[in-house]
């Protein structure tokens, strides 16, 4: 059976169609690979492309992609409430079926040496491709963003893994890596408060919050493991939302982590009034919500697949900015569709 890989660049450009549908187009041409979603964020200025396919023509899309957004997106004029270091800002490649890791992991490292080497971007490794754990973190990695870069990619901890260590003022910096599957999720409040929307996701994140106390600073971490967040405001929708990326949804699922976010709600005195999904979801992660959120419910009959997806779209509240459609958001019915 074919190796297939997914990848999912996120590109520092949200509202220019122009520039986006010449970085997807440059991912289309490539033979053997699927564009499987294009989610594109105003007031975050960033666009989410998941595509997929063998290998090869995977790495070959995302180097076109990367070399393209380089050319149409300048740095120096950007900006959106979402971090961001470079205009393709970073480049994950994720195992999806009959591949390992670790052979993921190969192709990463290929993909990064040739951007750094051919196109003169600098570039950093990140999760299961870099071997130095004190920078496989892209939090870590990103933090001063692109403004703060100048200084930073001249500090001997960050010199870049591949390219100039240079930071190149119109494209930025990038991040390449193999790493699991991983959600991007935002749950929307009924409120329009950043502050309240940053205090709930600092209650649920895996690296907590600090405190300042007399004795100094104290570290309290968070409920949720496996989980990153932060709180911002959307204009564009009129709410605050808690913006998470879930990086082990079987240790960490997308069930638990919208109830425990409900729960934090109420304490900072809101609500939770649905939620949005950022690129893609695999099945089984849908399926796995539905029979939680109906089991809560009492009901243990519902077998059928679409039924089971559907009560968890309901409960999740996964229509509430848009509709959301199964066969463009669900892995598996996208590569299943020929």
């Amino acid at each position: 059976m074919d190796q297939i890989i997914e990848c999912v660049p996120n590109f520092s450009e949200g509202t220019n169609q122009e520039i986006i549908q010449s970085i997807t187009g440059a991912i289309g041409s490539v033979e053997g690979v699927k564009l499987l979603n294009v989610d594109p964020g105003r007031d975050a200025n960033r666009t989410v492309v998941t595509f997929a396919g063998q290998p090869e023509a995977v790495i070959e899309a995302a180097f076109l992609a990367i070399k393209t957004a380089g050319e149409l997106i300048d740095m120096s004029a950007q900006n959106g409430t979402h971090p961001r270091m470079g205009a393709t800002d970073v480049c994950p490649l994720i195992p999806v079926s009959n591949i390992t890791l670790d052979e993921v992991t190969v192709y990463a490292n290929r993909l990064a040496q040739r951007v750094g080497e051919e196109l003169q971007i600098p570039v950093y490794l990140y999760e299961n491709s870099q071997p130095d754990k004190k920078r496989s973190n892209l939090a870590a990695i990103r933090a001063g963003e692109y403004e703060g870069f100048f200084k930073k990619i001249k500090l001997p901890n960050w010199k870049p893994d591949f390219g100039p260590a240079e930071m190149d003022a119109k494209r930025g910096a990038t991040v390449i890596g193999a790493r699991d599957f991983l959600i991007a999720y935002n749950i929307n409040l009924n409120t329009a408060s950043a502050h309240i929307a940053n205090e709930i996701a600092q209650d649920v994140r895996e690296t907590g919050k600090i405190i300042i106390e007399k004795n100094g600073k104290e570290r309290i971490p968070g409920s949720l493991k496996y989980v990153k967040a932060i709180g911002w405001y959307i204009p564009e929708y009129g709410k605050a939302q808690v913006s998470m990326n879930l990086t082990n949804i079987s240790a960490t699922p997308i069930h638990e982590v919208f109830d425990e976010v409900c729960a934090k709600a109420t304490e900072h005195g809101c609500e939770v009034t649905g939620s949005e999904l950022i690129g893609m979801i695999p099945l089984k992660a849908m399926i796995d919500a539905g029979r939680y959120f109906l089991l809560k419910q009492g009901i243990t009959y519902v077998t059928d697949e679409f039924k089971l997806i559907d009560a968890a779209i309901q409960a999740m509240g996964l229509n509430e900015l848009a509709p959301f459609d199964p066969q463009k958001k669900i892995i598996e019915y996208q590569l299943d569709n020929k």
